[in-house]
């Protein structure tokens, strides 16, 4: 359950605040639903379906009965605590049409998994994760004719998680909201691989020990945008995030990172900064680790890995990247994440100069490119895997 237990004064009975409940969902749906837009002409988060789903939660009762409804405004008090302690929290989750028709979500138990974490963080309420997922099933259901037939289409998830009560003060909320609204979304790269460059940002942080950068908060996103202006007004496309007098490597921009660096053996080892509780445990993350570690292992190997890959959750600075690009041993860098799976760097701007990094005919590297291979494949149900959720067949 999500709250403690209270005792009504007038009655004696004991009150159990209610977890979500999909049994309890109610379904109105738009007479005005708004016509499809062509695939071609989608940006990301421009578009949204026809309806929302939205659950709202009281520390008195718990979680009331879970609604989709036409996709409309939210109206707040001035004063709700999401507008001035930023108590709010989201998700990033996707919708996939398989070629029979099926429509998944890739790994969406992670996303529960992350986001009751998150509230935990910021003190707003706990749920029961698999009971979203059957309203979110219900909703993406609903408007699965939203989810684009072209391939690398997909549908966006946006689940949120906010703090409504209209009284100011910093303490725990005890009025919350969830809803969740889609967006129909194309593929990353509409047009082949582009590899981007990384500005080597030590003028600000994203993240620092102790601090929110292992939760998926709002206001751990906002600080980023002027980085990412400065960032651009040198000429790179994103912020290489380093973290201490160091320059330890954390994040690309929102992604999770990777460097692959050949050793003085010549064995190849794929390596992400550790879960230090800085970095954001993402699931294309996970996934990419697990898809690399099941390779070594046999469970099934991967056409285009090398044999003989070691798989590191290790800190990696700024030192040992300049060096192995010197040596030749540098291979690959790249960023992971739910919009784009995958996105290779061909360069990172350092101290006043560029570290060049190696990239394929293709944009991507040795490395990379069967990874993305292999999670594109399970995602769009070329591949069969128990990573996808059945939502619609």
């Amino acid at each position: 359950m999500s709250q403690n237990i209270d005792s009504n004064s007038t009655t004696g009975k004991v009150t159990v605040p209610r977890d979500i409940e999909p049994s309890r969902l109610t379904v109105t749906e738009t007479n005005n639903p708004n016509e499809l837009p062509l695939s071609k002409n989608l940006l990301f988060g421009r578009t949204f379906s026809d309806h929302m789903l939205r659950i709202r939660w009281t520390e008195a009762t718990g979680w009331e009965a879970p609604r989709i409804e036409p996709f409309g405004t939210i109206n707040l008090s001035p004063s709700a605590t999401v507008l001035h302690y930023a108590q709010s929290l989201f998700e990033g989750m996707k919708a996939y049409r398989h070629e029979d028709g099926t429509v998944t979500m890739f790994r969406p138990d992670m996303n529960m998994k992350r986001m009751n974490t998150s509230a935990q963080r910021v003190a707003l309420p706990a749920f029961d994760g698999n009971a979203l997922l059957e309203c979110i099933k219900e909703l993406i259901s609903l408007d699965r004719q939203w989810i684009p037939k072209e391939p690398g289409h997909s549908l966006y998830i946006r689940p949120t998680l906010i703090g409504t009560n209209g009284t100011l003060g910093v303490a725990p909320p005890s009025e919350a909201l969830l809803f969740v609204i889609t967006s129909p979304v194309g593929p990353y790269y509409p047009h082949g691989f582009k590899p981007v460059p990384l500005h080597g940002t030590t003028e600000y942080i994203r993240a620092a020990p102790g601090g929110t950068g292992a939760y998926k908060l709002a206001a751990n996103y906002a600080p980023g945008v002027v980085a990412q202006k400065s960032a651009a007004k040198q000429g790179y496309a994103q912020n290489l995030w380093l973290h201490g007098p160091e320059h330890w490597l954390t994040e690309v921009g929102t992604m999770n990172l990777f460097a692959v660096i050949k050793d003085k053996d010549g064995i190849t080892e794929l390596i992400t900064p550790p879960l230090d509780g800085m970095i954001l445990p993402g699931v294309t993350r996970d996934s990419v680790l697990a898809l690399a570690r099941n390779h070594v292992s046999g469970v099934k190997r991967l056409g285009g890995l090398p044999d003989a890959i070691k798989v590191s959750e290790r800190p990696i600075n700024m030192g040992e990247i300049i060096q192995s690009s010197k040596e030749g041993r540098l291979v690959e860098l790249f960023g992971t994440g739910t919009a784009a799976v995958i996105t290779p760097v061909d360069r990172i701007g350092y101290n006043g100069g560029d570290v060049i990094i190696p990239t394929g005919k293709d944009g991507m590297g040795p490395v990379s490119k069967p990874l993305w291979t292999e999670l594109v494949g399970i995602q769009t149900g070329a591949i069969k895997s128990d990573w996808n959720y059945v939502v619609a067949q």
